[in-house]
């Protein structure tokens, strides 16, 4: 089976160089990784993220089938309204994390969740089967390729949304949603991002994509920059930093607990409330390496006696700071910060500070 393609693939062929990712084939670079991270911290850019997954989730039930199916607690979300969460096994094992869109709905409650690149056909069937087997009644939909998703950020991201909307964007606050015309385009507007920096993410139909993404006079950035962006502010990345096969975590050794609220029962609830109460043996840490080196992902850290105290699942060499930073998960009792380290990098053990993510202040 070919990979897929996102709607502006043809608009981005002879521009960018490409690379497969979760099953997509996306533009992970249209200039240099370096330029267009440096556009993101200091101007504006724009990432044509089609690849992540839409499902909507609506009906009389849609809400107690959200609810139990993810870490956070939805019930109190408003129409608009949008928030981080994971979604874990009954082992309370991260399969996905996401954002759930509570969107606007005269007749009810009605979601929109995102999985990562790759899994919307997994994750439709989980809700589907937790629907039947529970007797809910909501209905599901997988609505990825209906949906073009564009990313607008950095410090000038919002005069630019503005601008392309007559200045609707501006009633949309931090974390919050609205329906809006982007450059004659219908679209929803969530002023969210993966980057660090203020923005939005515009999730438009398919067949509209370029003109919306022709609507932003900034520079065009690619997964490439999307990943040393995110690695600056700690952020996770499915199927790298958690995996339910290769890198089995959960939400507290992922660094991410404050997204689990256990006053509610959800698939994986007990497990968690174990683990919250017994504590974790390891924990997602940064490192920043204090001698010439690139962390990656596999990587071992040792301590000053070359004992092993973890590994690193993400690293680079941070265009911000001009350091090689990366992250991982450590022994607890190695992984108060200032901890000094080793990442072994290529057989020799390369000095390192352990920290807490992010690395950057933006």
């Amino acid at each position: 089976m070919g990979l897929r393609k996102p709607p502006l693939h043809a608009v981005h062929d002879g521009r960018a160089s490409f690379t497969e990712f979760g099953g997509w084939e996306m533009p992970v670079e249209f200039d240099s990784i370096r330029t267009e991270h440096a556009a993101v911290r200091e101007t504006a850019g724009i990432f044509d993220v089609s690849h992540m997954g839409e499902i909507e989730v609506s009906g009389p039930d849609a809400m107690t089938l959200m609810d139990r199916l993810v870490t956070s607690d939805v019930t109190n979300l408003d129409p608009g309204d949008t928030q981080y969460a994971c979604i874990t096994d009954e082992a309370g094992i991260i399969l996905d994390d996401t954002m759930v869109f509570r969107l606007p709905d005269d007749d009810g409650a009605r979601y929109l969740f995102v999985p990562n690149a790759g899994h919307d056909a997994r994750m439709y069937d989980r809700w589907v089967d937790h629907r039947d087997e529970w007797g809910l009644d909501a209905a599901v939909e997988n609505t990825t390729r209906e949906w073009a998703m564009l990313a607008v950020q950095g410090p000038d991201a919002p005069d630019l949304a503005a601008a392309a909307s007559d200045g609707a964007t501006r009633e949309v606050n931090r974390f919050e949603a609205g329906v809006l015309e982007v450059a004659g385009v219908r679209a929803f507007a969530a002023r969210t991002g993966y980057t660090g920096e203020d923005g939005f993410e515009f999730l438009c139909p398919w067949d509209d994509a370029e003109t919306v993404w022709s609507a932003f006079d900034c520079r065009a950035c690619g997964l490439g920059a999307r990943n040393t962006l995110r690695l600056e502010m700690g952020f996770l990345l499915s199927g790298q930093d958690f995996d339910s096969e290769a890198e089995p975590r959960t939400p507290y050794e992922a660094g991410v607990g404050w997204a689990v609220d256990l006053g509610r029962e959800f698939v994986g609830w007990d497990a968690l409330e174990g683990i919250d109460r017994e504590g974790v043996a390891e924990r997602f840490r940064g490192v920043r390496l204090l001698e010439r080196g690139v962390p990656r992902n596999g990587y071992e850290v040792v301590d000053a006696d070359g004992t092993h105290v973890g590994h690193l699942t993400s690293g680079t060499m941070s265009p911000t700071l001009g350091e090689p930073i990366g992250m991982g998960y450590l022994a607890a009792e190695a992984a108060p910060p200032g901890t000094c380290v080793r990442v072994v990098v290529r057989g020799e053990p390369k000095r390192a500070n352990v920290v807490t993510p992010p690395f950057i202040d933006t």
